[in-house]
C-alpha cells in the first residue's frame, strides 16, 4: 500500500513562479497539488476547500497580504502547515509570519532540495528554519549564554531543559542537540516530553514561538 502524498497548494501572484513549483514538485511521487492561488483571499479560500497539509505562501500577495492569509487559513484549517517561501529575509517578515501560525521560512533563492526538505518536514507537523536562520538562532543564544545574559524564564524549567528548548527552537534534531550537549537521543527526547508537559504544548512551533516570547532567542538586528 502506498503512502499518501502530501498535499499542497501553491499561494504566490507570479505565474512563472507557480509553474516552477509545479514542476519541481509534481517530479516527487510524494508530493500532490491541488490547488494554486493568484492572492491571499483565494488561498484562504482554496484551504477551506481542499483542507491541504501544506501551503507554501509567498509574503507579498496581493489582495490579502501572506502574513493574514496564514492568520484565516490556521483559523480555518489549524492542521495546514503554512511554509513561507519568500524573497523577503529579514528579520521583521520572519518574526510576522512565525506569530501569524507559520511553520517554516525559506527564501526563494534555497536550492531545491531544501525546499523538498521543508514541505515534507513541516507536512509532519515540525518547524523548518532555513539553515541559515536556525544557525543565528542558536549563535544568538550561545552569545548571550556566555554573556550570562538570560532572561528569567517560569514553569520550573531546569536549566538543562532550557538548553535543549532553546536548542530545538533554534532548529536543531535531537541528534544534533545530543552531541552539542554530549547526552543521547534518549535524554534530549525526555527533555522535549519534560519540557512540553510542563509548558502545556504540543508541537514544535509552540515551542519556538514560548522561546520567542521569553526572550530565549532572538534574531540579530
Amino acid at each position: 500500500m502506498s503512502k499518501r502524498k502530501i498535499r499542497l497548494v501553491l499561494a504566490d501572484d507570479h505565474l512563472v513562479v507557480r509553474s516552477g513549483l509545479r514542476m519541481l514538485l509534481e517530479s516527487k511521487q510524494d508530493m500532490e497539488i491541488v490547488a494554486e492561488a493568484e492572492t491571499g483571499r483565494e488561498a484562504v479560500e482554496k484551504v477551506r476547500q481542499l483542507l491541504p497539509d501544506v501551503v507554501l505562501m509567498d509574503i507579498q500577495m496581493p489582495d490579502l497580504n501572506g502574513i493574514e492569509a496564514t492568520e484565516r487559513i490556521k483559523a480555518v484549517a489549524p492542521q495546514t502547515a503554512v511554509l513561507a517561501l519568500t524573497m523577503h529575509e529579514d528579520d521583521h517578515y520572519f518574526f510576522e509570519m512565525l506569530h501569524a501560525g507559520a511553520s517554516g521560512y525559506v527564501p526563494k533563492r534555497a536550492a531545491p532540495d531544501e525546499l523538498i526538505n521543508a514541505i515534507r518536514t513541516v507536512s509532519e507537523g515540525q518547524v523548518f528554519l532555513y539553515p541559515s536562520l536556525a544557525a543565528r538562532l542558536v549563535q544568538d543564544y550561545l552569545r548571550r549564554a556566555a554573556a550570562g545574559d538570560q532572561p528569567m524564564v517560569q514553569d520550573d524549567l531546569t536549566a538543562r531543559e532550557l538548553e535543549v528548548l532553546t536548542l530545538i527552537a533554534g532548529g536543531m534534531t535531537n541528534a544534533e542537540i545530543g552531541e552539542r550537549l554530549v547526552i543521547s537521543v534518549k535524554t534530549v527526547d525526555r527533555h522535549r516530553e519534560n519540557i512540553m508537559r510542563k509548558l502545556n504544548m504540543h508541537s514544535r512551533i509552540d515551542l519556538v514561538k514560548y522561546a520567542l516570547k521569553m526572550g530565549l532567542i532572538a534574531l540579530e538586528d
